[in-house]
């Protein structure tokens, strides 16, 4: 969602992938979590999740004044039992708070910033998700990535081309860092590819594809997610009753996007039902919430995952 609305997203890190790559490493015991079967694992052992969504950390890390209260976040979250959280890692534009200022070009202290979290969540015994981009405009997001190759001399008629233009996922691929603490990598916060409904799906499907291998072939250590709010496209079993109202053209597809991408790990459900049924009593809205996630289980354990809840 975008950051300006005041709605609570509850994000589900269910279904683990059964079909994975990260499956042939098995249950090794080292400080990396891993899929072994249909099960998260940490040193060998069963990983339950229990997360929260934090996007802040990062620019808070890189303000020497502020760091006290990423420390105070992690901790009483580990006090609460949290065992996961999930930030950003982009911050692009021209601007002094930036991470990437330019294509590749980043500023050392927002860095340093990413850091700190890290190295605070690892004191802390937490995991980190790292989202990498934003679909949304905040912080940058696929806007800034077009805007940097229209500068290039690149004609793009909408900000979708963020996901077929090879310029823009050049720089998209020069982007990634190697920590333990780190449990997945998220390869965009909320894709949509909504220009055109004749090819957005197909566009969409590719680019996570893509993406997925890129980060693979670099990093076979850390899992891997796409960031998708759950939005079911055309894929059986058909789902698109379940779609709240109007969300049916996001470009997005649950079953497609998740399980039939080798590269994704386990897949993530983003539930706004205060935003999506607007003017719905209370009690619709939880029974909506219930027909969302009801059916997204169903489909993972059709699809010979398990899940492992995390609310945040």
């Amino acid at each position: 969602m975008t950051l300006g609305g005041g709605a609570l997203a509850l994000l589900l890190l269910m279904f683990v992938h059964a079909g994975s790559q990260q499956q042939a490493a098995e249950a090794r015991g080292d400080a990396f979590v891993r899929v072994h079967g249909t099960h998260f694992v940490h040193n060998g052992k069963p990983f339950f999740v229990n997360g929260f969504n934090a996007y802040w950390l990062m620019n808070l890390g890189a303000d020497n004044a502020q760091r006290g209260k990423v420390t105070s976040a992690l901790s009483q979250a580990a006090g609460a039992g949290l065992s996961l959280a999930r930030t950003w890692a982009f911050n692009d534009g021209n601007r002094s708070s930036a991470l990437q200022y330019s294509p590749g070009l980043y500023h050392e202290r927002t860095f340093q910033g990413l850091d700190f979290v890290l190295s605070e969540a690892r004191k802390h015994g937490i995991k980190m998700i790292l989202s990498l981009v934003n679909y949304y405009g905040d912080y940058g997001g696929r806007k800034q990535y077009v805007d940097w190759a229209k500068k290039q001399n690149q004609i793009i008629p909408s900000d979708d081309g963020f996901f077929n233009n090879p310029v823009v996922k050049g720089f998209y691929k020069n982007h990634i860092k190697d920590d333990p603490t780190i449990m997945a990598w998220e390869l965009m916060n909320e894709p949509r590819c909504e220009s055109n409904v004749t090819t957005c799906r197909t566009i969409l499907q590719s680019w996570i594809t893509e993406m997925a291998a890129h980060v693979k072939s670099i990093d076979g250590n850390h899992l891997l997610e796409a960031g998708l709010e759950g939005f079911y496209g055309l894929s059986p079993p058909s789902r698109s009753s379940v779609n709240p109202p109007a969300h049916d053209k996001a470009g997005t597809d649950f079953i497609a996007n998740n399980l039939q991408v080798p590269g994704i790990d386990f897949a993530t459900v983003h539930s706004y039902p205060d935003k999506w049924l607007r003017g719905v009593d209370a009690q619709s809205q939880l029974r909506f919430q219930g027909t969302w996630l009801d059916a997204h289980i169903a489909d993972a354990r059709a699809g010979g995952a398990a899940e492992a809840p995390a609310g945040g």
